[in-house]
Parts: structure tokens; C-alpha cells; sequence
């Protein structure tokens, strides 16, 4: 009667090994993940400030164009 217990026990023993085998292995493809999420974090991040920078100075240009264009405008209506 006492094996069948030892028996009982061990496969319980066994069964939680394999349950946290498992959750290990969870947890490292979890932290691959996270780390490719973060890499992609950084490249979406640096791409907006570029996109910032690019769209400052367009708005930039922008402005000198439309001082250009009053400018001449300006000129037209003096003729």
C-alpha cells in the first residue's frame, strides 16, 4: 500500500517537473518576444523623430515660400 502512494507521489513529482519545464521554456520565447517589441519600439521611435525633424522643416520651407509669394504678390499689386 505504501508503493502505490510513493507511485502516486512520484507522478505528481514528475507532472509539476513537466509543468514548470514547460512554463520555462514559455517564459524564455516570452522574453524573445519582448525583446524584438522593444527593438521594434526603438526603430518606430526613431523613425517619428525623423518624421518630426522632416516635417519642421518642410513647414519651414513652407513659410519662406509663402513670404516669397506675398513678396511678389505685393510687387504686382504696385504695377
Amino acid at each position: 500500500m505504501s508503493f502505490e502512494v510513493f507511485e502516486k507521489l512520484e507522478a505528481k513529482v514528475q507532472q509539476a517537473i513537466d509543468t514548470i519545464t514547460l512554463l520555462q521554456m514559455e517564459i524564455e520565447e516570452l522574453k524573445e518576444q519582448n525583446g524584438s517589441l522593444n527593438h521594434q519600439v526603438q526603430q518606430a521611435s526613431g523613425n517619428s523623430e525623423a518624421l518630426v525633424r522632416e516635417n519642421q522643416q518642410l513647414k519651414e520651407e513652407q513659410h519662406v515660400w509663402q513670404e516669397r509669394l506675398r513678396a511678389l504678390l505685393g510687387k504686382m499689386e504696385e504695377v
